[in-house]
């Protein structure tokens, strides 16, 4: 099992295409949200004249639309639809990647789940140096239809499942915690993406990051509307220069000595 678990690991790591290359009118696109969420949130550093500079070229920037990535739409226009997934090349790699290493993570565990029941079935493996109750005997002896056995006693299948389960630990003290021959975590890990993926649509990516990607069917990231969305942040932005006053502030302090 655990030669096993080290085998998918290496076996995913080798299948994991490098990424892709951006053009650079993405990287500026996703990069001039950032801007202007790093203005707002360092604006008290910058003196008034800088700070009044820079935000009314950031709102034109974001009201004309001159860092998107592609002319913003008419006004009435509509969205273009969503790219099909079977046409599209960008989407067709990203689904077979998706597959490919849910075959790793998966296959060798079924055809471990039927060698293990088909040759070793009804085997008595091993037995626990610890009493349990009489619930513990449907998890314990799967495969061994007897209600005599005692419950310390453990099936070949139960302990397949035991070590499947139980060697998550190993593989984080061995590998780190992302890993690929924990299944499960594996199996979490694609959940979660999914999650923040449907949760992340209406946030700026970060600085430099690719953009998160977009499952079949659903609109691509509208950044016309998320510059938008941040011209506004930034007219409503609270500004306060930290060096205001700064003179009456250290004769204040330092003045009395």
């Amino acid at each position: 099992m655990l030669l096993s678990g080290l085998t998918r690991h290496y076996v995913a790591m080798g299948m994991n295409a490098p990424p892709k290359q951006q053009p650079l009118l993405a990287i500026r696109e996703q990069r001039a949200l950032t801007r202007g969420l790093i203005l707002r949130t360092n604006s008290s550093f910058l003196p008034p004249a800088v700070f009044v500079a820079l935000k009314a070229h950031l709102a034109s920037a974001y009201k004309s639309g001159y860092y998107l990535k592609e002319p913003p739409r008419a006004e009435g226009e509509a969205a273009p639809p969503p790219a099909n997934a079977l046409t599209d090349p960008g989407a067709m790699d990203g689904m077979l990647d998706m597959l490919k290493k849910q075959a790793v993570g998966f296959l060798p565990q079924t055809v471990l789940m039927y060698y293990i029941g088909y040759f070793f079935e009804g085997f008595v493996l091993t037995r626990l140096p610890f009493p349990l109750t009489v619930r513990f005997k449907s998890m314990l002896q799967r495969g061994i239809e007897t209600q005599d056995m005692d419950v310390s006693w453990v099936s070949s299948v139960s302990w397949y499942f035991l070590c499947l389960f139980g060697l998550s630990s190993v593989y984080r003290l061995l590998l780190g915690e992302e890993n690929a021959a924990d299944g499960n975590g594996a199996m979490m890990a694609q959940m979660g993406g999914m999650g923040g993926m449907m949760g992340g649509m209406g946030s700026s990516p970060a600085a430099g990051a690719a953009p998160p990607p977009v499952m079949p069917g659903q609109p691509a990231v509208d950044y016309h509307k998320l510059m938008k969305n941040e011209k506004e942040n930034l007219d409503i932005v609270e500004y306060s220069w930290v060096c205001e006053g700064v003179e009456d502030r250290l004769l204040k302090k330092f003045g009395s000595g």
